[in-house]
Order: C-alpha cells, then structure tokens, then sequence
C-alpha cells in the first residue's frame, strides 16, 4: 500500500514534469498522510489543459452516504479498480496524476514494523496513477476525493511489502489523463511494477510513525 509519501520538489521542476500552464506554489512536505489534502493533476473541463487542485486523500464514492467512508479508499487495488463500485466509474472518467518525491513502507521485523523512505535515486519528482471523484453531501457540501492505484512489488520492495504505489512514466501522463479514453482496459497496461533501479531505499526512524511529525527528519537514513 501507500500511506505516507513526500513532495518536497522545487515547484518550477514539478511545473515542467507535469506540464502544467502555470507554476504552482507548495510547501514542503514530509510526511503526507491519509486524509489530508494533497495535490493533483488532472484535466480541466474543457479536456486539454491539466490543472493542479487540493483534493483529499481518500476517495470518496459519489454514492456514499457518510464522507467517513474515504478514510478506507487511500488506496485502489490496481488489478481490480476497474470492476470495484467505488472506483470503477473513476477509473473510467476520473483518472488523475498525483505527484510525489517519496513514500514510506513500513517493514516487518521481529514483531515491529521497521519504517523504510523509497525515492529515485536521482531525487527527481515523479507522479502516482490515482483516481479522483465528487461527492455532494444532502445538505450541499462538496468534497473532492482521490486515491492511489498500487500493485505488485517490484524487487526492491517486496522484501519490505507486498504492494507497491504505481509510478507512471511521464510519457504515460497524457493517456492516463485523457478522459475520452474510457475503456478501462486500454490503460490496464500501464498500471505495472517501477523498474527497481530508477529507486533506492533505506530505512528511517520512527519519527515518521506520528503524521503530526512534518520535518526533513523524516526521511534522514538511520545512521
């Protein structure tokens, strides 16, 4: 899975990896958690300019009845998003871009969970598939939602767990977004596995186990 992840790139590289018509401006991130409001791309209305919104992490079903319901939908199973009734219409017509610099795993080690930063080793941002969609409450209230699609470890991550975030290609970035492609099947193949070598791991203190903790800290390797 993916529960914590870093967005610390300077806005201007953020701008030109993502194509995005005006260079935002964010602050440092460290410890990214669950239902926090995060960045994401997608396209605007019109379907040809990409736009960066705050959504909250967690998707929320446009059906659902109780907007608590998100704080379960962090993630999507890849394998199986397309058939599930909370992603299914999202990964049809709501597929979105959400950029990272890093994310955390947590490992399993006589009878503790070891905390593990993973990144590209160039440091480079890069972005996660995730899915987004509207939810409007009976008494008016909007809240946009968005969820990370996740899958098979690659060999660097599967001694340290069993999914992995999907990290898209940037040449992957225009049909991920193009909501005119709606036949679920024709971007299947690019929700796989990252190539290991492009990512180094190491691990971290516990620090990080508090989502209140929100410091470079984090991410520094044990010595």
């Amino acid at each position: 899975m993916c529960g914590r992840y870093t967005l610390g790139a300077p806005d201007d590289d953020l701008a030109d990896l993502l194509d995005l018509p005006e260079t935002p401006s964010l602050e440092p991130r460290y410890n990214i958690a669950p239902t926090q409001p995060v960045p994401v791309v997608r396209l605007m209305p019109a379907g040809e300019v990409r736009e960066l919104q705050m959504l909250h992490w967690g998707l929320i079903p446009s059906w659902s009845k109780d907007p608590a319901m998100g704080a379960r939908m962090i993630n999507a199973r890849s394998e199986t998003a397309a058939e599930k009734p909370a992603f299914r219409t999202a990964m049809r017509q709501r597929r979105c871009l959400i950029p990272a610099d890093g994310f955390y795993e947590w490992q399993r080690t006589a009878g503790r969970k070891q905390p593990h930063y993973i990144r590209k080793r160039d440091r480079a941002p890069f972005a996660f598939a995730g899915l987004w969609e509207h939810w409007e409450g009976p008494e008016g209230a909007v809240i946009e939602s968005c969820t990370i699609l996740t899958t098979t470890p690659n060999d660097l991550l599967r001694p340290l767990h069993d999914r992995m975030p999907v990290i898209l290609e940037p040449s992957d970035y225009a049909l991920w977004l193009d909501a005119a492609v709606n036949d679920a099947s024709r971007v299947q193949p690019l929700l796989r596995p990252y190539q290991p070598d492009d990512l180094i791991a190491h691990p971290v203190g516990t620090h990080v186990n508090s989502p209140r903790n929100e410091d470079p800290r984090c991410t520094e390797p044990l010595e």
